[in-house]
């Protein structure tokens, strides 16, 4: 009986939200835990991880968790009824989404130019997988807030508001992840 409450109680949608990140916590923790193990297994890790540029991570850091709270504002939008600043900021979400990526695409060339590609080392083959999977993770809620905008700009959400939390439960899944990411391989 209690099973049932709670399933009559919780959107289906927010419960498939969390079935899938709770999928994907497997997926980020094994690469996390392997890297942890094989770090603390192993040297040169620090001499190569030094070469990191820790100006763009931090910067990007700050990126990402801004656009967290423009999700968290976007959807305490949709619960007061104002679908222009709904729309508003899903865009400036998007927009540092963007800026994320390609803060992380100029952190690539620089590394890449000077011969630290994945080949170059198993640091270098953690680094880029994990944050490879995470940016692509950055643009897979790019293109679902982008849909959100969209039916922002149409008047369609105010009907489905309820996407606009869905698409911040995974938005905060990504920031958390990157949030682990971060002092694992700039940090140590």
């Amino acid at each position: 009986m209690e099973a049932q409450t709670l399933t009559s109680q919780t959107p289906s949608g927010k419960i498939g939200v969390w079935w899938f990140l709770a999928s994907e916590i497997p997926v980020f923790g094994g690469l996390i835990v392997s890297y942890i193990v094989l770090r603390l297994g192993g040297a040169g890790w620090s001499e190569a991880s030094s070469h990191l540029n820790f100006n763009f991570a931090l910067a990007n850091t700050f990126v990402l968790l801004t656009s967290s709270l423009t999700m968290v504002l976007a959807f305490a939008e949709v619960e007061a009824e104002r679908p222009r600043r709904v729309g508003n900021y899903l865009l400036l979400t998007i927009l540092l989404g963007v800026l994320f990526l390609a803060v992380k695409g100029f952190e690539y060339a620089g590394e890449i130019g000077k011969g630290f590609t994945p080949g170059a080392g198993i640091f270098w083959s953690f680094y880029y997988g994990m944050t490879g999977l995470h940016a692509l993770h950055v643009l897979a809620g790019i293109v679902v807030n982008l849909i959100l905008y969209l039916q922002a700009l149409s008047g369609a959400l105010q009907r489905h508001g309820h996407r606009v939390e869905l698409a911040g439960l995974y938005w905060h899944f990504v920031d958390v992840v990157w949030i682990f990411l971060f002092p694992l391989l700039y940090l140590t």
